[in-house]
């Protein structure tokens, strides 16, 4: 069936409009999953190349990106999240990292969350590195650091020099913040000098990925 050139223009406008629409859409993460890594090598580029691999996102252009843990978005399992990613795709990951070549010292990397009771709502998403810490202390900072970010969002009242413990159970009685935890990757320095490298990331997946 023929078009009249007035249809025609309308018809195209009309497609053109959604195509723009649609290349305009800003990303927002509809699952999210954790995962962290280690690597040792001689160059410090591939002892964080190898701690990628590690956890199983190597494969990936990433781009790091903070902190906001989205609204109604789904926490899923590390194993569930790397079934759905493609190699070469362009990936946007909270990423926590941390190096040395110095034998046998204690280096640790996190990301922690916190999830708030409303689902509509956003939560927090937060980054730690350090040395000489252990991966329980670190990942507990990197997880308290979250929470307190997300609890000031609320406008939960919370003492800040009170223990975690004392701030989780502020929290759980507020109603408001309904999960916080971590992942968090600990290491130490290889005692042959070798650079080694921990990471700990929180990988954002959206509708297409």
């Amino acid at each position: 069936m023929l078009l009249s050139r007035r249809v025609f223009k309308e018809t195209a406008r009309s497609f053109l409009g959604s195509r723009r629409t649609e290349r305009h859409m800003p990303f927002v993460a509809k699952k999210i999953f954790l995962t962290k890594g280690v690597g040792k090598h001689r160059e410090r580029l591939s002892s964080f190349e190898l701690a990628l691999r590690n956890a199983g996102i190597a494969a990936c252009n990433i781009v790091r990106v903070s902190s906001i843990f989205p609204p109604n978005c789904k926490l899923i399992s590390r194993a569930e999240g790397l079934k759905l990613i493609k190699p070469g795709q362009v990936a946007f990951c909270v990423i926590s990292e941390n190096s040395t070549r110095e034998p046998h010292r204690l280096i640790a990397a996190g990301i922690g969350v916190a999830l708030p009771s409303d689902k509509s709502m956003y939560g927090y998403l937060s980054e730690h590195h350090s040395f000489g810490e252990t991966e329980e202390v670190a990942g507990e900072y990197t997880e308290e650091l979250a929470a307190e970010m997300l609890a000031t969002t609320l406008n939960v009242d919370f003492d800040p020099d009170l223990s975690w413990d004392e701030k989780k159970e502020v929290y759980r009685i507020s109603n408001k913040i309904v999960r916080t935890m971590n992942v968090t990757q600990s290491a130490v320095g290889d005692k042959r000098g070798l650079w080694t490298t921990v990471l700990a990331s929180a990988f954002l997946i959206g509708d297409e990925d």
